[in-house]
């Protein structure tokens, strides 16, 4: 595949991500029975498009099923309690959370620019509950920082798996999480918009944009990879604007270029030492 086209599969897959926010606000359910809906869909996409995935039942594919489960939970309820720019940016925290637990976990030195960064983006963090937040605000806030920190809990066990492409803790990932919220999807049922809703998120936004990544992140540098689908938080508040006008505090808007700001730094600056790419999101 020529590089030009792999960055416009990776273009696609931010794009899909990054309707994450307006298709959950979109869809009137319980932000559980989302969850589980949405990753129950995406189950079914992703068995379709790696139907040869091997399952090791190892410890660290069920934990890394694990922890994509909390990820795609978390991030939904984040996304329903507070506004869409909120969870998305404080997901983001992800490759700080990477960096305080790579030397323990994966045996990677930790630089002084590591500790930099987790600093800066706990700085940034703090802003996001200086807007005046609603109690669900609050709560929703609190959500999206789990978010981050089983998002990047899901890259730390992925790389446990060197040897083995991920598939099989997504797929296990994405089954957990429609288990674990079936009771909730079993309490109602979403009117037709709802559903439509429903199944453009497990098929767009997470099944669609995953097998866009995976065939397009082999033809292209890590780095490269790693900016272009941090469009997907500057997407994600904009859908969001245009179609509900929901729209950030600015004590939010300031923490969250800051976390961005950083965490760009932070992919250029280990993609020249040592070649890291970042994960796919929630």
């Amino acid at each position: 595949m020529k590089r030009k086209n792999a960055i416009l599969l990776l273009l696609g897959a931010a794009l899909c991500w990054s309707l994450g926010g307006v298709l959950i606000k979109w869809v009137d359910w319980n932000p559980m029975a989302i969850a589980g809906a949405r990753s129950s869909i995406a189950a079914v996409v992703v068995w379709a498009a790696f139907p040869r995935m091997k399952f090791t039942w190892s410890a660290y594919q069920i934990a890394g099923a694990l922890a994509y489960a909390a990820t795609m939970i978390t991030f939904v309820v984040a996304t329903r309690m507070s506004t869409a720019a909120n969870a998305v940016l404080l997901q983001y925290t992800a490759p700080a959370w990477v960096a305080l637990f790579s030397a323990w976990f994966l045996k990677e030195r930790v630089r002084r620019s590591d500790w930099a960064t987790i600093s800066i983006v706990l700085g940034g963090i703090v802003l996001f509950f200086m807007d005046r937040l609603t109690f669900s605000g609050f709560w929703g806030n609190l959500a999206a920082i789990a978010s981050g920190f089983s998002f990047g809990w899901v890259f730390l066990l992925f790389r446990r798996q060197k040897e083995l492409a991920p598939y099989g803790s997504l797929f296990l990932g994405n089954v957990l999480a429609g288990v674990i919220c079936l009771p909730w999807m079993l309490q109602d049922v979403p009117d037709p918009k709802g559903v439509l809703g429903l199944v453009l998120l497990g098929v767009v936004q997470i099944g669609l944009a995953y097998i866009l990544y995976s065939v397009a992140s082999r033809h292209v540098r890590a780095i490269e990879a790693a900016l272009i689908l941090l469009l997907e938080p500057l997407l994600n508040p904009v859908w969001t604007f245009l179609a509900i006008g929901e729209v950030p505090g600015p004590w939010a808007m300031v923490g969250g270029a800051i976390i961005l700001g950083v965490i760009t730094f932070q992919a250029i600056f280990r993609q020249m030492s040592e070649g890291v790419s970042l994960p796919e999101s929630g």
